[in-house]
């Protein structure tokens, strides 16, 4: 089993399954690090695992037992997630307490950059129905007076002015 494999059944907590699967679709084959994508994305949709990682991110530094009794989870809730973030490269240990890795600060700035886009969802839609977002007809600086209206968050805007869509 590869080390990435090893990482994605970690996180997942699931067990090594040793059929092959049935359909091929289930996974990308262009992208082979798809299933590890997937399984980070889906280790930070737990509300209780975003919960321990956010505070880790802010908190950084403080022991397990403080991490446990402020979040008001049992042991087994808090160490299952707990393990499951260092086994994914989010969190590391050291000298008994929490750090987020650089990795884990890259995922935790793009779920904050993903939270930021569906707040401004509208907006963004609004961009799409006027025909901003890769309209050709339109010309260039009223696309942009545009999208500099209606988008406050410079990452957004930013991503909504290239012109690589």
């Amino acid at each position: 089993m590869s080390e990435l494999e090893g990482s994605l059944n970690a996180i997942s907590g699931n067990k090594v399954i040793t059929a092959k699967r049935k359909r091929d679709d289930d996974v990308d084959t262009r992208n082979p690090n798809s299933k590890f994508i997937a399984g980070v994305i889906k280790l930070i949709s737990d509300d209780k695992t975003r919960l321990i990682f956010n505070t880790i991110f802010l908190e950084s530094g403080d022991s397990s037992e403080t991490l446990r009794t402020e979040l008001k989870l049992t042991r087994k809730q808090y160490y299952s997630r707990i393990s499951r973030l260092i086994k994914a490269g989010l969190v590391k240990r050291q000298k008994g307490k929490y750090f987020v890795t650089a990795f884990g600060r890259v995922i935790f700035d793009s779920h904050r950059l993903l939270g930021t886009a569906i707040k401004n969802y509208w907006k963004l839609k609004a961009i799409d129905s006027l025909g901003v977002a890769n309209d050709s007809k339109m010309p260039k600086e009223q696309r942009n007076k545009i999208i500099e209206e209606l988008i406050d968050n410079l990452q957004l805007k930013d991503i909504s002015l290239s012109t690589k869509f």
